[in-house]
């Protein structure tokens, strides 16, 4: 049979079609990874060759020693990847390109739809990482010889639904994948940048990428017409070490140091790493890094992940959701495992068990190095909270299962000293409660100098009990959600019916509730509307007045939050407790009309104030200042 007869068109297998179709049509954000998509197949037809030569060393041919090469042609507009692994016969080239044959390619198919059609991420395994090559080519030729046979092939497609075999000539075994560029992708034809992407997503392969030697002094030669037509030399791309894959006892600080430096961008050293290898049901190894300073986007919750997930070393992702939570986003380092199953791409992570078993260990590495850092380093510790501490008080809230390790880990600002540094921690606190004390007590504000400053922390003063200084914006909902500690509940001094164990002023605070009985009567009346009740203070020593939330109130920070974020807030009646011993609360008795209408209403206005909010009517509340300063 002649080479000319052997050649015969054949169509796409439909949904190898569809296929096409969205990687010509859609648009793509990320187009290198079809660079790592084919080095990544060479990669896996070495690791056959190495498979089956284990049976049938003859099929090495005298040649084992396995790479990939990588070459560009500018006059032609081509980008080439070939390798020397175990090739493909004239069946198995239409099996594993002409069709799909997995049983996930509809799901795929399925999920290619709508806006999801325009990700790139959305590319991957079950022979659907080649076809991205028509996202930068109008044509592709793949030749290929299988080890151990005497016969080659040559497929070749446009992309447009059908393509074409012949029979072919190749010295040795392995395969050529030729990708004739679109006159708008030619930017790869570009040593520069054709190394920038495998040393981005194929540095770390076990096989050596070879690429053309370059002599940058000297490219002014390859300009001219002229010139003298040079031996190739090639030299290897990738490093193919892989740091993390090395013993812990091999590598050296500046070594890890490095790394870190490499995967973050960052130019100063990490804070801390972890470096942990697991074998068993799930083999995998982490490498993870904690940094010095936070990125500019650490806020940014929508922003990309620090740990760059590789499966058998070949790079997928950098910003797997799925790996780490969202308050350690600031991690940094790498997870390879050997057998992580994923979905069609290898861009997104299947959801299962797998996965989260790899979450759940990295997330417990983590917190035991943060842990030890707070134990022996304290003062590393405390640069690391100034930075993070934050985000870390995210983690109560969305990591129930170590929200108790994450609550040791915390830090605050307390009454016990006078600075704003957070430096508390609640066993801290718990270390130092009074005897007879159950509870953990704690007030928001917008700073810390309006917690500090609270009147709701003077019964607090006098009798000695320590407070924990809440002023960050995330603290409303890390106190929504952390209610209790070792068997402790925190309790807010700003929030319900105070109970200090107080029996000794008992009766003379009942006392006072029947002395004051008619001015309590006269401003609930008269703030009915603003306030659910007003009640004598067990809580203030020194300021005339102060509101106080019902247990299930919404606070103002909170209300505040929901706000912004363009959330309905329902607005709370607060308590307005007053003061008995304050010279003003007792001129209200004697007060009438008008002028106890203003004292009063002024005492509601002050109170909010302190807690942070503004009088609803700022001009009406000036007025009232003006007119009872002059009176």
């Amino acid at each position: 049979m002649s080479v000319e007869a052997a050649k015969e068109t054949m169509e796409f297998q439909t949904e190898a079609r569809q296929i096409l179709h969205l990687m010509t049509h859609s648009l793509y954000s990320n187009k290198e990874i079809f660079l790592r998509e084919l080095i990544s197949n060479a990669s896996d037809a070495c690791d056959k060759l190495r498979f089956e030569a284990l049976k049938d060393d003859s099929l090495y041919g005298g040649d084992s020693e396995l790479q990939i090469q990588v070459s560009f042609d500018k006059e032609a507009k081509t980008v080439t990847v070939s390798d020397n692994g175990i090739g493909m016969s004239r069946q198995e080239v239409i099996d594993n390109i002409g069709t799909i044959a997995s049983s996930g390619t509809r799901k795929f198919l399925e999920k290619m739809t709508g806006d999801q059609a325009k990700d790139s991420q959305m590319i991957g395994q079950f022979g659907v990482g080649f076809y991205s090559s028509f996202i930068v080519a109008d044509n592709v030729t793949v030749l290929t010889r299988r080890a151990g046979s005497d016969e080659a092939v040559l497929w070749e497609s446009d992309g447009q639904g059908s393509f074409t075999l012949e029979n072919a000539s190749k010295d040795s075994r392995g395969t050529v994948v030729t990708l004739h560029l679109k006159d708008d992708e030619l930017e790869f034809c570009d040593n520069f940048r054709l190394r920038n992407i495998i040393k981005q997503y194929s540095d770390h392969i076990s096989l050596p990428v070879m690429m053309e030697k370059v002599d940058f002094a000297d490219r002014k030669d390859e300009d001219e017409d002229k010139a003298e037509k040079k031996e190739v030399e090639l030299e290897r791309v990738n490093t193919a070490a892989a740091l993390w894959a090395r013993d812990r006892k091999e590598i050296s600080d500046e070594e890890y140091n490095e790394f870190y430096k490499h995967i973050s961008m960052d130019f100063e050293d990490p804070l801390s790493w972890t470096h942990n290898k697991v074998e068993g049901n799930q083999s995998y190894t982490s490498l993870l890094y904690i940094p010095k300073k936070a990125p500019f986007d650490l806020y940014d919750r929508d922003h990309k992940r620090g740990v760059k997930l590789y499966v058998k070393r070949i790079f997928i992702m950098d910003d797997s959701e799925h790996l780490m939570p969202n308050y350690l986003r600031f991690v940094k380092g790498v997870i390879d495992s050997d057998d992580l199953p994923l979905n069609v791409s290898r861009e997104i992570l299947q959801k299962n068990k797998v996965i989260d078993r790899i979450r759940g260990a990295s997330v417990k590495k983590i917190l035991g190095l943060l842990e030890t850092m707070a134990r022996n380093k304290p003062d590393e510790y405390k640069e690391f909270w100034k930075t993070f501490g934050q985000v870390m008080k995210e983690g109560p809230i969305e990591d129930y299962a170590n929200k108790e390790r994450v609550a040791k880990l915390l830090r605050f600002a307390s009454t016990a000293n006078d600075s704003d540094d957070q430096s508390v921690s609640l066993e801290d606190y718990i270390g130092r409660m009074q005897e007879g004390q159950d509870k953990i007590y704690y007030i928001t504000a917008d700073s810390y100098t309006a917690a500090r400053n609270s009147p709701h922390l003077e019964v607090f003063k006098k009798k000695g009990i320590e407070v924990l200084l809440l002023s960050d914006r995330v603290d409303e909902w890390l106190v929504s959600h952390l209610t209790e500690f070792d068997e402790k509940q925190l309790q807010s001094v700003a929030r319900g019916d105070l109970d200090l164990d107080d029996e000794a002023g008992k009766d003379d605070k009942d006392e006072l509730v029947k002395d004051y009985e008619k001015v309590i009567t006269e401003m609930k009346t008269l703030l009915d509307g603003k306030v659910s009740e007003v009640r004598i203070s067990k809580r203030l020593t020194d300021s005339p007045s102060c509101l106080v939330l019902n247990e299930t109130d919404m606070s103002a920070q909170m209300q505040q939050i929901l706000e912004a974020a363009g959330q309905y807030a329902p607005k709370a009646q607060p308590v307005l407790e007053i003061n008995p011993e304050h010279a003003l609360i007792k001129k209200l008795q004697d007060m009438k009309g008008d002028e106890f209408s203003d004292w009063a209403t002024l005492m509601f206005e002050q109170a909010q104030l302190a807690a942070g909010e503004m009088p609803e009517d700022s001009a009406e509340f000036v007025k009232r200042v003006n007119r009872l300063l002059g009176a």
